[in-house]
């Protein structure tokens, strides 16, 4: 049977979807070629057995990716396809150079097999996009914008004898290079990475960065940027994908959650923390839905029934999200806090969850705790914990972007915006039950 009868166009663009997602919302991990760093329900509306449209739900981008891979890994599949397919005229449009040299996908570009893997891969992902209606010029100023992201990443910082920073002058290319792609000015966007202007009585105050804190600032738009991309994509998509019948008609419903399965890996960061968490939730659905509910239900009924014991999840669950003393809460709590770093977090776990079963304190060098999951125990290195739960963004970046000469980037940053505040926290709320 075909998935929908009498509407092939439609069946076409619903099944072009993924590999459009997995172009941009998958890498290679150590664990996998093709792992998917996303979650996503999707939801297919039926009319009379004939689906008549769909919608898309996307949680939990790992956008630390674009910054940062770990060893024998990769940044997102769709860097690749562009190195791999664009021509070299479009390559000069871009202002894309020999892939080797970018430190966002860290030279790791594969052997020439692989590359015409990724050139298939790349036309592919080109026809998803005319499929499923993406304009010509809206696609030129996505890969202008994940060209600007490459570049972006190339520009290193120095500190100065009165305190500031500035751009090292082999990397001042670079910031050119990414200030044209972006469709902005090369100065603005540089106050944007060396200092935090704000104005007080009238007064405008600038307040320059620390060399770290404007590497911060640089991997911050740079993964800001890829993810309004990745969620642009999806809006598009639900627009597109969108049932045409009148609202009065009630339409039958299938849902499909997609989640990353449980990770334990040589090294665990914050993105593995909520994985893993939205994996015990899921755990915990499971076991009050087939084993409580329906045990209640036979015994009700007073059927003949052999009790099924299970492991209840619930104390980790209490551990993880607990107000106001779970892991969570407290990682919250000292995220507020401009002095804190990751090891007076960890001081802080250790301290509040001595004796808990379920929590170990981190041994060796390495900053860090244990969690014992319902599947297993799981180190985690806390580094980073801080600044990845803040995910601050320069202030004045949005209204750097609402100006960009390049429409999509300035779309991303108004309408988009709108949208996030407006619709986003409704379509998570199937994930937040679980």
């Amino acid at each position: 049977m075909n998935l929908c009868k009498g509407n092939s166009q439609l069946e076409q663009q619903i099944l072009q979807v993924n590999p459009l997602l997995e172009a941009f919302g998958n890498a290679q991990t150590v664990m996998n070629d093709n792992s998917s760093r996303f979650g996503k329900y999707i939801q297919l509306r039926f009319q009379k057995n004939t689906v008549q449209g769909a919608k898309l739900s996307e949680y939990l981008l790992e956008k630390s990716r674009v910054v940062q891979q770990d060893t024998g890994e990769r940044n997102f599949h769709i860097f690749y396809y562009m190195f791999a397919g664009l021509s070299s005229e479009d390559k000069e449009m871009y202002g894309l150079l020999d892939p080797t040299l970018y430190r966002y996908i860290s030279g790791r570009f594969g052997t020439q097999d692989v590359a015409q893997h990724w050139k298939r891969k790349y036309q592919e992902v080109r026809n998803a996009l005319d499929m499923v209606g993406f304009q010509e010029q809206e696609q030129v100023d996505m890969q202008a914008i994940l060209a600007g992201v490459l570049s972006l990443g190339n520009v290193t910082f120095e500190s100065e004898e009165r305190g500031s920073v500035k751009v090292r002058e082999a990397s001042q290319g670079w910031l050119k290079a990414a200030a044209g792609q972006f469709g902005v000015q090369e100065d603005e966007l540089l106050k944007c990475l060396i200092c935090t202007v704000s104005v007080t009585r009238g007064e405008q105050i600038q307040r320059f960065h620390t060399q770290q804190q404007a590497e911060d600032a640089r991997d911050s738009i740079a993964k800001v940027a890829y993810s309004r991309v990745f969620d642009w994509i999806v809006c598009k998509i639900n627009e597109l994908l969108a049932e045409n019948v009148d609202p009065e008609v009630e339409l039958r419903e299938i849902g499909i959650l997609d989640i990353f399965g449980f990770e334990n890996f040589a090294v665990n960061r914050f993105e593995q923390l909520c994985i893993n968490l939205a994996n015990e939730q899921l755990q915990h659905f499971f076991n009050h839905h087939i084993f409580q509910l329906e045990q209640a239900a036979y015994k009700e009924e007073e059927l003949p029934w052999e009790t099924i014991t299970f492991r209840n999840n619930e104390p980790i669950l209490n551990l993880l999200l607990a107000k106001p003393l779970g892991l969570l809460s407290l990682l919250d709590e000292q995220s507020a806090f401009p002095q804190a770093t990751d090891k007076t977090f960890v001081d802080k776990l250790n301290s509040s969850f001595k004796g808990n079963l379920h929590f170990q304190q981190g041994r060796g060098c390495v900053l860090g705790f244990s969690i014992i999951h319902y599947a297993g125990k799981v180190q985690y290195t806390a580094g980073g914990f801080l600044e990845k739960n803040r995910d601050t963004l320069p202030a004045n970046v949005r209204g750097l972007f609402i100006n960009s000469i390049t429409p999509l980037l300035s779309v991303l940053f108004t309408a988009l915006s709108l949208y996030f505040h407006m619709v986003k926290p409704n379509t998570l709320s199937v994930i937040q039950y679980f």
